[in-house]
Formats: C-alpha cells, structure tokens, sequence
C-alpha cells in the first residue's frame, strides 16, 4: 500500500500509467469487450465497475490539453446520435479530475476495436453496463 495512491490501482495498472507518454492512449473496457483479442498490454480489473477505476486513474493521469477529445467512446450500433446512460457518469468524472470541460467523441464500434488495438494497454474490467468502453489520450503536466 502506498499514500495517494487508489488502492484499487493494482500494481500492474500503476505501472502502465507511469510508462505511458504523451499521446499514449488507454482503453478502460466493459466485461462485454474483446480485451484478451485487442490489447497490447492487458490489465485485469475485474470485478470492478468501468467508472470506479476511471476516478481512480484520472488521479494520477493528466488528459491530453492538445487534441479536440482526450476520451473517446464507442457509438451505439444503429443508434450513434444516442448517448448510453454511463457516459453521464464518465463526463462527470472526467470534468471534476480535469477542472474543466473535457469534450468526449464517440466514434463507430468498428473504428473504436482497431483504435484500441494500437492504445498502449486495456484495461478490462467487469463492467456489465452497455457501451461502457472508454479512451483516454494521456498529457503532460506542466512544469509550475
């Protein structure tokens, strides 16, 4: 156990976070997610809601300030001008870790897979709410 640090980040996901650079992008997926299919770097969360380890790694990791949307999430198939009901929840956190608005895109199921092929790791949970799927881009922090 460290100070500071979410207790449910597990060592491994610790590390993923501190490796990651700029750019670097990370999907945190629902139990429904090909995760073992996708992912470069798998992280295993499970048991634990999408939105409990969102809170937890936007402690430690800062959003891309550079691009238009440092989240992005995966359209509703044959309804992508819907929003599902979790992304309330993901826009909340993201705004309260960030202090600001944090604009999140969507982007079609297919197109969101081969994204989340390239992200330096995934991050599988056992989320069992639908389109539960989220990626981050990951910034810098600033010298004070």
């Amino acid at each position: 156990m460290l100070k500071l640090i979410p207790s449910i980040l597990s060592p491994e996901l610790l590390a993923v976070l501190a490796e990651m650079g700029h750019g670097d992008e990370i999907v945190l997926a629902d139990a429904n997610f090909p995760a073992v299919s996708t992912a470069q770097r798998l992280v295993r969360a499970d048991g634990h809601a999408v939105n409990t380890i969102l809170e937890a790694v936007l402690k430690l990791l800062p959003l891309d300030t550079f691009v238009e949307s440092p989240a992005v999430v995966m359209q509703i198939v044959d309804k992508p001008n819907e929003s599902a009901p979790i992304w309330t929840e993901f826009q909340k956190h993201l705004d309260h870790a960030e202090g600001r608005h944090v604009a999140i895109s969507s982007i079609e199921r297919f197109a969101f897979y081969e994204r989340s092929k390239k992200a330096f790791a995934v991050v599988s949970t056992g989320e069992t709410a639908l389109y539960a799927n989220l990626i981050l881009k990951k910034g810098v922090i600033f010298p004070k």
